[in-house]
């Protein structure tokens, strides 16, 4: 449990240390105060580098007192990541300096992460060469015009991640088996007086209703990919703007 705060103060065996055995938390507690915390004089720690006496425990329980730790000797665990802690923040202290341009490995990848889940961040939208790149895109993939080159884009790649990927194409060159229909279950709602005109009434009807199923999800898709546009916080779809 202490693995973290012993690797960061460079303790020789962070992971195979333990406050169990009282030898190693003895000399444990003599390395921090030599090396960490340095609260009493050099000349003043005799009596808790002298792990070998009886009277250790008592040297040990005025050095808590000293350093105003608010655990009993009895807490051995909580001492223990309570000194770990004071040695971290004293440490941290003496080398501000080194420490404080530093990027923590987790902030790195989220800046990484950040940039490649945006990648038309950097590009310049006044190239005329990126304007008429990206309207030969919009006309070919039949995509509005847009004030705004940006916006296309971003139109454009939303449109070929839904329908264009391979697993897309793949998916939609699929034959789709119609399940079997039972007429005699869809009431018509009106009769002509001739049983073959009825189910013919019947079959247009259903056609349509499944026609009208396809608009209503092509309508669907379409509004999740304006969506996905006007929701960027760069762009204001009121003035047909990116940015400030």
């Amino acid at each position: 449990m202490f693995r973290r705060k012993l690797s960061a103060l460079e303790y020789h065996n962070p992971a195979g240390f333990t406050c169990r055995d009282e030898t190693e938390f003895r000399n444990f507690i003599v390395w921090l105060e030599d090396q960490k915390i340095r609260h009493y004089k050099i000349e003043d720690r005799g009596n808790l580098r002298n792990i070998h006496s009886d009277d250790w425990p008592k040297s040990f329980e005025k050095y808590m007192k000293d350093v105003n730790c608010p655990f009993k000797i009895q807490e051995r665990q909580e001492t223990v990541d309570w000194l770990l802690g004071l040695a971290v923040r004293l440490e941290y202290g003496d080398n501000a300096d080194k420490y404080k341009d530093s990027t923590p490995d987790g902030a790195k990848n989220t800046e990484n992460t950040a940039k490649n889940a945006e990648p038309l961040i950097n590009l310049d939208v006044n190239n005329p060469d990126f304007k008429a790149g990206v309207m030969a895109l919009a006309n070919l993939l039949q995509i509005q015009r847009h004030d705004d080159y940006l916006v296309m884009l971003k139109a454009i790649r939303i449109l070929v991640q839904e329908r264009l990927t391979q697993d897309a194409i793949a998916k939609a060159s699929q034959s789709k088996e119609g399940l079997p229909v039972a007429l005699e279950k869809h009431i018509l709602g009106f009769d002509t007086g001739d049983a073959v005109i009825n189910e013919a009434a019947q079959i247009l009807r259903l056609l349509h209703i499944e026609e009208l199923r396809e608009l209503q999800t092509k309508i669907n898709e379409a509004i999740v990919a304006v969506q996905a546009i006007i929701a960027d916080p760069k762009t204001d779809h009121r003035l047909g703007k990116v940015g400030r």
